[in-house]
This record gives structure tokens, sequence and C-alpha cells, in this order.
């Protein structure tokens, strides 16, 4: 039985529907993420799960029991905020151990739990220091170590990411990865960023307008998305319309794409000779050289640089083909300097692999 269930859960706000018809199944000791837009309900489902908000319709359980009526304070959850939400005139210690004094425990087992939470999170030494004194990443261990020292069966981390600037986020991201395998708490992590989603998470949950377009592990999403929406939403992509010659009793799909010819990619079920959609290609599928490079390739076409942008690591050429379409392809920088291997106005070949890329339906 899984641990938080969601049936056919609705919540309206008057003429607007923010969640509608979600069914979510949410495992112990999972590290599950509620992805996608702004104002696409994932938030609301988080508020929902706490207690803050109430369904309209359907049902949330957790361990089995419906949490209907249940107040936030009564429910086993403990939700961690962007804001961190810290009492800036308590210390750190004060801080974490509120929630055991609040529920009147006794001070040897507050001090014995305070002491597990201030290790755990990587905070000792810092326990007298107050809010003000701690930099981001420390108040973020404060918020994340109160919201634990209860022993919560789930704990809800609402964009609690957001705050942060870009090395120490990565650097949190690698800090709450360790965090939740040590705990074996369920994490429930609401983000709008893609790659904090794919960094974190054993499963994803991707939501557009308030409902689930696809739940699966970082690399099936990535590399297998159910639609254009989510082929869009997690990662960069390359979308060309195209039209299904050849599936049934092949190998491989045969895709026709106007201006551009043949393109090779791999048989997915429910695809039929006639279906129209997209064909979807990442970057990194795609290679760029002179003939004689890409002469393996089932996939290779004529193309001129239209565009580089160089980032450090990688190079990202965009690349215009013969049907005026913009297909974008990684480079390692591998060499020291600024790499340029490619001018923008070149004609190059540009192709990728046949098991490269996903047809979608529309």
């Amino acid at each position: 039985m899984a641990l938080l269930e969601l049936r056919n859960v609705t919540r309206r706000f008057g003429d607007f529907t923010a969640v509608e018809n979600v069914s979510l199944s949410i495992e112990a000791g999972e590290f599950f993420t509620l992805l996608g837009p702004s104002g696409c309900g994932k938030t609301t489902i988080l508020r929902m799960i706490a207690g803050f908000e109430f369904p309209d319709a359907g049902q949330i359980l957790l361990d089995g029991r419906d949490l209907a009526g249940t107040p936030a304070e009564n429910r086993p959850i403990h939700t961690v905020f962007q804001s961190y939400a810290l009492f800036p005139h308590l210390t750190v210690a004060e801080n974490i151990s509120f929630p055991l004094r609040m529920a009147h425990h006794n001070a040897t087992d507050i001090r014995q739990r305070l002491d597990e939470a201030v290790e755990l999170v990587r905070l000792t030494g810092k326990a007298g220091k107050y809010p003000h004194e701690l930099s981001g990443g420390q108040q973020q261990r404060v918020a994340l170590a109160r919201a634990l020292i209860n022993r919560p069966r789930l704990l809800l981390l609402d964009e609690s990411l957001g705050a942060l600037d870009a090395k120490l986020r990565e650097e949190m991201q690698v800090e709450l990865i360790n965090l939740q395998r040590d705990v074996g708490i369920t994490f429930v992590f609401v983000t709008h960023a893609q790659a904090e989603a794919l960094a974190l998470s054993h499963r994803i949950a991707v939501m557009n307008r308030g409902k689930v377009e696809q739940v699966d592990e970082p690399a099936r999403l990535y590399s297998s998305p159910r639609n254009r929406f989510v082929a869009d939403f997690i990662g960069h992509i390359t979308t060309m319309e195209a039209q299904v010659v050849a599936a049934a009793g092949h190998s491989h799909l045969h895709l026709s794409v106007q201006g551009l010819g043949e393109i090779v990619t791999p048989l997915q079920k429910g695809v039929a000779a006639g279906d129209r959609g997209v064909f979807a290609i990442r970057p990194e599928q795609v290679r760029i050289g002179m003939q004689a490079d890409l002469d393996e390739l089932k996939n290779h076409f004529s193309g001129e640089v239209h565009s580089l942008l160089y980032q450090g690591d990688v190079s990202v050429y965009r690349i215009k083909l013969p049907n005026g379409k913009i297909v974008e392809a990684l480079l390692p920088n591998s060499a020291p300097g600024r790499a340029e291997l490619f001018r923008v106005g070149t004609a190059i070949k540009v192709g990728w692999r046949h098991d490269a890329g996903v047809f979608l339906h529309e």
C-alpha cells in the first residue's frame, strides 16, 4: 500500500479550477516532485496534503486513512516554505526545538533530538546563533531540521530552494538528496525548475493547468515524454511537424518531414502509418560536422550554422535545415580557450542516430 494517495482530487476557487481530478500514489521513502509552470496547481496540491486547503472532491489518504476533517496541526506532516519562516528572535536551537516544546516534550528528549537534528543538517557549533547571523544555506538547514525533529511521516517542500543563488542551490540539492536518504522520510517537493526536479527526484509528476500530464522516473520523462507539453517543458528540445509513413512490421518508425525528407526513429506503441504529430530530438543527440563525419548515420541532412552560444562547458549550435527549421546541437568544449569549431554561416552536415528522438502525437 502506498504511503500517500490522492484519488480524483479537485480544488476550485470560484469559477477557477486549480486542480482537476488528480490521482497520485506516493511510496514510503520516495523523493517525489510536483513539477510544472506557475499556476499549474502543484502548490495547491501541497497545501491540501498539508491541510491548509481542502479538496472540493476526491480523497487524500495517508497510510490508507482519509485525511478529510483532520486539521493541519494533527497531521504527521511538516512543510518547509520558500521563506523558511524562521523566528528571528529565537536561536538556531530554539527554532529547531520549537515543535517539541509546543508538544510539551521533556527537556531530556528535546536535548537528545536537538543534538541529533543539528548534527544531521551539519549545523554543529551554530546552535546559539540567530537566523540573521546565518547564510541562506544555513537558514535552509535550520528550517529542514525543525521540520524533521518531530519525525513526520511526510515532509513537504514548497519551492524551498527558490530563495538561494545558483551555486548554493546546487550545493543544497546534493544535501537534500543525502538528507532524504539518511532520514528515510518521504519528501514531496514542489518546483518549477526542471533541472532541479531531474536531479533530486525518484519520480516526477509533470503538471499543466491543474492536471497531471505524466508521472515517471526522471530519465524516462526526459527520454520518453508522453506528449508535446512534457517534451517542451523538460529541458531543451527541437520539434518538427511529421507524418508516419511506415510503422507496423518495421523495426523503426519512418517519418516524413516536409522540406527535409524521411527520418528514421524508434518504434512506438500506438503509432500507425498516416498518424500526424511531431518528431522531437534533444540537442545532445544531434551531431554536426563535415560529410564524412556523418555518413554512417541514417538521418543526416545539409545545414548552415545559424547562431552559436558559448556556455563554458559546452557550445550550443543552432543549425538551419533546408526546410527552414532550426535544430540545436551541443558540442563539449574540451579544449582550452573559447572553442568555435564552426562559424556562423558555415555550411555543414547535421544528423542523429536512428535510435534517437521520439514521435509525439499532437
